[in-house]
């Protein structure tokens, strides 16, 4: 989206400053397609344009994109875009794979100064710790500090802050949010430390922060009824389909196509619709997670991630005296994706993926 502004841009057909993010969602009612964007209604002043005259100007520049096979305006000035179901499943693997466990995450600094302050309350350190985390990963330079911070809260659960007192006063630049999500109740915390590290890390951070966590031993059950064993359960399996790939012989790679070989890639990565719009939608639900310090958001689409992807993992080797073939070295390309995205995520909330599970 923001090649197609920049595109208008030098072309003259817009007079604006390219901004450095563009919203792109599942559109909302009254759209159409795959994905939606409301940049057109946003450049509009500084265009001097109605927003309708933007949009027309940005469309024939997504329409020449690759993978993209409609453009369609809808309102003041939506842009609705259709993607080529099989050429955008490429394109979010190859992506994955390209950037790792850094997917979705700001090409580089982005100008924003935010200093996030917080109690003397152990959730709400660790709910900042985890939102600077996210807004670090979408180009924010952060601080944190807090009113109050206890041993046991780095020593046990990892959390940590860049400053502990009052909230000190900074330059008129930056931005100043307080995070104060419902404590854990005083009688709990000796139970939620009990934890440990990743298990105490997630009950603070799955909930919403007008929730009250649950800090009992359900987080460390290690069956399907637990979330957070369901995210790193499917992140050891990616790994592990992996290392006995390579094991058999075959890797990710492309390598070379035999006739129809392509084809059959193609249709192996389409055949699992849900675990790739899981993974399209990261880049979104991390820039929604860093924007509303919610990490809350991160936590239960890692579980959509997950979920979309176990009943998919077991399919990813060959069975019997099968031989690797395209569609193969495509579904491991698409199970290594999950695994990159399972990782950096769990690694924005501060809980580790072991590779062995």
């Amino acid at each position: 989206m923001l090649h197609a502004v920049r595109r208008a841009v030098e072309a003259g057909e817009l007079s604006v400053a390219v901004p450095t993010r563009a919203v792109v969602a599942p559109p909302g009612p009254g759209g159409c397609g795959d994905y939606a964007t409301g940049i057109a209604l946003q450049l509009a002043r500084p265009a001097g344009q109605p927003p309708r005259r933007v949009a027309e100007v940005l469309r024939p520049h997504l329409l020449g994109v690759e993978g993209i096979t409609d453009v369609v305006l809808t309102g003041p000035g939506f842009i609705n875009i259709r993607l080529d179901g099989a050429a955008s499943a490429v394109g979010v693997v190859g992506e994955v794979l390209r950037r790792g466990e850094r997917y979705g995450y700001a090409e580089g600094p982005d100008g924003r100064v935010v200093r996030l302050h917080c109690p003397h309350d152990l959730r709400a350190v660790v709910v900042a710790e985890a939102t600077a985390r996210l807004l670090r990963s979408q180009g924010a330079l952060v601080r944190v500090s807090a009113e109050g911070f206890e041993p046991a809260w780095a020593s046990v659960l990892g959390a940590g802050v860049d400053a502990v007192g009052v909230a000190p006063a900074g330059p008129p630049a930056e931005l100043s949010l307080d995070v104060r999500p419902v404590p854990v109740p005083a009688s709990a915390s000796g139970e939620l430390l009990a934890l440990g590290r990743d298990a105490g890390r997630w009950a603070l951070l799955h909930p919403a922060a007008h929730d009250l966590p649950r800090t009992g031993e359900e987080h460390l059950v290690q069956r399907e009824s637990n979330p957070l064993f369901r995210v790193r359960y499917a992140h050891a399996r990616a790994r592990a389909a992996a290392r006995n790939a390579a094991d058999l012989g075959f890797t990710a790679a492309p390598g070379p196509l035999g006739a129809g070989a392509e084809q059959d890639l193609l249709a192996a990565l389409a055949d699992h619709p849900r675990v790739l719009a899981a993974l399209a939608d990261h880049p979104r639900v991390l820039a929604a997670a860093a924007d509303h310090r919610a990490p809350d958001r991160l936590a239960r689409h890692l579980v959509t991630v997950a979920d979309a992807a176990l009943p998919f993992l077991p399919t990813v080797l060959p069975r019997g005296g099968e031989k690797p073939s395209a569609a193969h070295r495509a579904r491991l390309a698409l199970a290594e994706a999950v695994g990159a995205v399972l990782a950096g995520g769990l690694a924005l909330l501060g809980i580790d993926a072991p590779d062995h599970l």
